[in-house]
């Protein structure tokens, strides 16, 4: 098999036991591959995380309104490999078999990230008076707790007028084969810890206690059962779940506490505030005397201008001949921070269906593949005769 320039940018990547915060310098590798091709660097580190803001500037001389600004987002580090007998090849010894590449963070998303800096390098040397800047933000904060990753790194970005005007992100958003689902945006999520307060007393005097697991019954029962929204054109119904419940002392005591975690995965139909209002009233018809925090993940984000998503599309349709289907399923992703800068936002990359799991791989015409799909992107957007 004759090994690709995407192929060995990715064994490099995936041998780098890069699990969150740790970057095990990916980033100083990714900047020795794009150095050539005429990249700026800066290393904007927050705390424990390691980011990398990368851009190459255009040399056109078109006015400022078409120069757009396209920026490919991706992280560097990776989840814990888990249980290490369970894998059939060493998580961090990249290995092929059969054209198939395993190791932890091949799917998610250094494969992804391989791509990009293929494709990039390809594009810049056949258009070098290409339109436009060619940007990259690469964090070692995705797959952790997000706070000092991209979302610090935008701030940043934004205090400075840096404009983003398109952003791929190499999440893996394929299903089935290479390039079925892009994600043109995510729901928010929203989590709420509450704290009922009973009166603890003994099991065979209830008349002396008031039961905190009985009280929030009957509210877990009615939320349960609410129609929050119908969702709309881009996003389906919002969605609460009861997430974790912790509650009791002994078998003989009526407990006059409980906490229970919860978490909205909502769509535009709602704003956070809007949510936390309404479930504030409902808690404390069931429950006045309580206790309630929230935290807010991310807010729901729609890419509904035509420009990057026709892109995105046609590259699909010439790469992998198939119309793809635009979604705003899944979890949430860096692109939440991004959004902030009214970018036009896709997530495209590989197929998700091993994910955080052992034995996590990609195969390798998916891989180069991925590179021609992001080639054709910068090219249908950036290119000039």
């Amino acid at each position: 098999m004759m090994t690709s320039k995407t192929l060995k940018i990715a064994i490099e990547l995936l041998s780098r036991e890069s699990v969150t915060p740790e970057d095990a310098d990916c980033q100083k590798y990714i900047q020795s591959l794009l150095q050539d091709s005429g990249f700026e660097f800066e290393e904007m580190n927050f705390e424990d995380t390691k980011n990398l803001w990368a851009i190459k500037k255009s040399t056109n001389h078109l006015n400022s309104q078409q120069q757009p600004v396209f920026l490919f987002a991706g992280h560097t580090d990776v989840v814990p490999p888990g249980n290490l007998d369970k894998w059939n090849t060493p998580p961090f010894e990249p290995t092929i078999i059969d054209g198939v590449l395993y190791g932890r963070g091949a799917a998610d998303m250094k494969g992804s990230i391989a791509s990009m800096i293929s494709a990039t390098n390809r594009f810049i040397k056949d258009y070098p008076k290409h339109k436009g800047d060619i940007a990259f933000l690469i964090t070692s904060d995705e797959e952790g707790p997000f706070i000092n990753g991209t979302v610090r790194v935008i701030k940043e970005l934004q205090k400075r007028n840096q404009r983003i005007d398109y952003a791929l992100v190499g999440e893996p958003s394929s299903t089935n084969q290479l390039g079925d689902v892009i994600k043109i945006g995510r729901r928010g999520s929203l989590t709420g810890y509450l704290k009922i307060h009973g009166k603890q007393g003994h099991v065979a005097y209830p008349h002396l206690a008031s039961n905190a697991i009985h009280i929030a019954g009957d509210l877990i029962q009615d939320v349960s059962k609410i129609e929050w929204d119908q969702g709309n054109d881009y996003f389906p119904p919002t969605s609460l779940q009861i997430t974790n419940i912790k509650a009791g002392e002994a078998s003989n005591v009526i407990p006059g506490e409980i906490e229970i975690e919860f978490n909205f995965r909502f769509s535009t139909e709602f704003t956070p505030e809007q949510l936390k209002l309404k479930m504030q009233k409902i808690i404390d018809k069931y429950a006045p005397n309580n206790e309630l925090n929230w935290l807010l993940n991310g807010e729901p984000f729609i890419t509904q201008s035509p420009e990057l998503i026709d892109a995105t599309q046609q590259a699909i349709m010439e790469v992998c001949g198939i119309e793809t289907s635009k979604e705003t399923s899944g979890g949430t992703s860096d692109g939440r921070f991004i959004a902030k800068t009214g970018a036009q936002i896709v997530e495209l990359g590989p197929i998700n269906k091993n994910i955080h799991q052992v034995n996590e791989s990609v195969t390798v015409d998916e891989l180069n593949k991925l590179s021609d799909l992001y080639y054709l992107i910068l090219k249908n957007l950036l290119a000039t005769e």
